[in-house]
């Protein structure tokens, strides 16, 4: 009894070591199978948001050309891609431009993405194609106020639409809503515009980005009371009331990558042989099929949209044709387009006429960079040109102004030495208070009937209060005639063409230092000949609705073109004026019109410019104007800024409840532009670019053009295999624990054995 007793009592202690060192082996490894389910949830984390989503959490030297990061909750993000592919078609007169915005969420969430960018003038916008992977949603012309309720509702209820709306005639607006998550979408718009003839030379420019416009800041109330003593009156507050929507967020060149690459491919069918086709601005490769045929395509394949494309043509004759007749039949009308070269006046047969000339320059903070350079060259030039039977001044302005002459002085080598002198001392800084200056540049002191009287301003125009100065200068043209000299790689075209039209006088657009004597030499031309005034425009048998409705003057090298909608193609068209003193007219058959493209969009286009002029000018009221202007966008089917295309996918794709996100899609700084100049010191910058729930009801606050933030880029502090590799380690670290564990508990089993 007591051997057993005490055999039994001495197996215990074995067996309490055993269930100790199983119970720690179990414990170890639970703790491994804990450890390794940490790091394989860490891998589908990091994998998910490296990878599959695409949200690449990178740094900087990993982004590629045409992406953008964001910072979000101390992580880095890329943000919406945007890339670009414009297929143009010349044909003749006119070109049918095809512009692709390929819209990429590289995201997690879904998203609507905003894009603020510029088109021609001219051009008749009139298709919208939005593909959403094999289908093809087309869009639709609607009044803005409908077509924005059918986009609203798609963005509601989850639908993918995209929606284009005029925010001024060379801005747009491209909404697209319900991205999803690594999703692409591709939103395709079409426009028709007429090719510009200067002499013996043709041009398309295709502007590529919206320069940051100066918007003076709202007037608290100003009331204008009438002068009947009736104690009624006007009030007028926000010069800019859209501030917000033509001011997209800017990236700063020096800490950013461009963004926005754009591909352009353009096909020149001009009608004639072709001599010298040149871009003044891009690398391009020029392919010549045959001698009337050219294909023009970027050299680098895609460039980042900071500055507008320009490509200029040639005839390989000595000169140009000085006729030019087109018609297109649509429904029951007939719409003709013909070009009209008058003859130049011989100069022996001129004396110089006597002007006054006043110069007016922006030194604002967007003229920075190379504007300036340009502008203070084409001044100089302008200078050194001028007669010695000629009067002149120069203003300068930014936020502020100086008159150099207290009234136009003779253009002698002392007046001339210290204007000069004047313009080279001159830098950039300040607001853009263009009003002022036309105001000061307008105010005729002399009143000297015997010399003609011609305002040359030079300015980027990038302005948004545009409707001011149309104003200013139809209240105060009186004999003045207004040269617009548009300064820069993205100048404000709408403002200085309609600038130059209701001052009766002329564009020039001078891109780049090289072009300042060619380009300067061309506008003095203009200057220093008479134009070709008092022009009409009669048809023989039709009935016509010709515009522009009141034919402008036109100066040398100048073509008249006129648009007219016909009841009947038959008959001829005289066209009479005056150049210099002597009487001149041409008379072109109508059956010799060739077959045109897109006349009838361009002849809608023009009489909505004929009808927003005669608002300006006060022959129409703002309803009536309105009216007319929703009647020929709706009947030929083009996006003014009451009408506006929506296309909308039927399907619902955004699962309900799930957020959306509103991203607006930044733009580059125009190619030589300074950002300092701009926007100030880069330390007083926001912190991030503004991205904000697409369904809060609260609108952004008015501000000047808003920079994209520079530090939108950060070192990432996820989003690598750190976290991976350490967990692996401290994995090997408790299985080498327990390895010691066990083998030290290998002598413990022998002994008891």
């Amino acid at each position: 009894m007591d051997t057993y007793g005490t055999a039994d009592h001495d197996d215990h202690p074995m067996l309490n070591r055993l269930i100790k060192l199983g119970l720690f082996l179990l414990a170890q490894a639970i703790a491994v199978m804990l450890m390794a389910f940490v790091a394989l949830l860490v891998s589908f984390g990091t994998s998910w948001s490296a990878t599959t989503e695409q949200a690449s959490l990178l740094q900087p030297g990993d982004a590629r050309s045409g992406t953008l990061l964001l910072k979000q909750d101390g992580a880095t993000t890329e943000a919406i891609r945007l890339g670009i592919d414009v297929d143009v078609t010349v044909s003749g007169p006119t070109l049918r431009a095809r512009a692709t915005q390929v819209f990429r969420n590289p995201t997690k969430d879904w998203v609507e993405a905003t894009y603020v960018y510029p088109l021609a003038t001219d051009g008749a916008v009139d298709t919208l194609k939005m593909v959403v992977g094999d289908r093809v949603i087309v869009g639709d012309i609607k009044e803005r106020q409908q077509a924005r309720v059918i986009y609203e509702e798609a963005r509601r209820t989850g639908q993918k639409a995209a929606l284009t709306e005029q925010e001024r005639p060379n801005i747009f607006t491209n909404s697209v809503v319900n991205i999803g998550p690594g999703e692409t979408v591709l939103v395709q718009i079409e426009y028709q515009e007429p090719v510009h003839q200067s002499g013996n030379e043709y041009s398309l420019r295709l502007p590529l980005v919206v320069g940051p416009r100066y918007n003076p800041a709202p007037i608290v109330q100003s009331v204008d009371f009438r002068n009947d003593g009736s104690g009624w009156g006007a009030t007028h507050s926000d010069p800019v009331p859209d501030r917000d929507r033509i001011s997209p967020p800017v990236l700063d060149p020096a800490r950013n990558a461009p963004v926005n690459p754009t591909s352009i491919t353009v096909r020149l069918k001009a009608g004639f042989a072709l001599g010298e086709v040149k871009s003044h601005h891009h690398n391009v490769k020029v392919e010549s099929p045959d001698n009337g045929t050219r294909v023009v395509t970027l050299t680098e394949g895609a460039v980042p949209a900071d500055r507008d494309f320009e490509l200029t043509w040639k005839p390989a004759a000595v000169k140009a044709p000085s006729v030019g007749l087109f018609r297109e039949h649509v429904g029951d009308a007939d719409y003709l387009l013909a070009f009209v070269t008058p003859p130049t006046a011989e100069q022996a047969m001129q004396k110089p006429l006597p002007r006054e000339v006043v110069f007016v320059i922006d030194n604002s903070g967007s003229m920075g960079g190379t504007s300036i350079v340009q502008a203070k060259a084409s001044l100089t030039n302008a200078l050194s040109r001028l007669q010695p039977t000629d009067r002149f001044n120069v203003i300068r302005f930014d936020d502020t102004m100086d008159v150099l002459f207290p009234a136009a002085v003779p253009a002698d080598a002392a007046h001339v030495g210290e204007a000069t002198s004047f313009v080279s001392a001159l830098q950039a800084r300040g607001g853009t208070e263009m009003v002022p200056a036309m105001r000061a540049a307008l105010t005729d002191k002399l009143a000297d009937t015997s010399l003609v009287r011609q305002v040359v301003f030079l300015t980027d125009g990038a302005i948004g209060n545009e409707q001011q100065l149309f104003e200013t200068i139809t209240a105060m043209r009186g004999r003045s005639r207004v040269f617009m000299v548009g300064i820069g790689s993205a100048p404000n075209t709408y403002l200085m063409t309609r600038a130059s039209e209701l001052g009766r006088g002329a564009f020039t657009h001078i891109g780049s230092v090289e072009q300042v004597e060619e380009r300067m030499r061309g506008l003095f031309a203009k200057l220093e000949n008479p134009a070709v005034t008092g022009l009409s425009a009669k048809f023989s048998e039709a009935k016509a609705d010709v515009t522009p409705a009141i034919i402008p003057d036109v100066y040398r090298d100048e073509p008249l073109v006129l648009a007219a909608k016909l009841d009947k193609l038959a008959g001829s068209l005289e066209i009479k004026g005056r150049v210099g003193d002597r009487p001149w007219s041409v008379t072109l058959p109508l059956q010799n019109a060739a077959e045109g493209k897109g006349l009838s969009k361009l002849w809608a286009r023009r009489k909505i410019g004929d009808v927003e002029v005669a608002r300006t000018l006060r022959e129409m009221t703002p309803d009536d104007a309105d009216k007319a202007i929703l009647a020929l966008a709706l009947d030929h089917q083009i996006v003014t800024r009451l009408t506006s295309l929506v296309a909308v996918d039927k399907t619902p794709s955004r699962p309900e409840g799930e957020p959306l996100k509103l991203s607006e899609l930044p733009i580059n700084l125009p190619a030589g532009w300074d950002f300092e100049k701009v926007f100030g010191e880069r330390q007083q910058l926001p912190a991030q670019l503004r991205e904000r729930h697409a369904d809060a009801r609260n609108q952004p606050a008015a501000r000047r053009p808003t920079p994209a933030a520079p530090d939108t880029i950060r070192l990432p502090k996820t989003a690598t295999s750190a976290e991976l590799k350490m967990i692996a380690g401290l994995t090997l670290i408790v299985l080498a624990l327990i390895l010691f564990v066990f083998n030290r508990r290998q002598p413990l089993l022998t002994d008891a054995a």
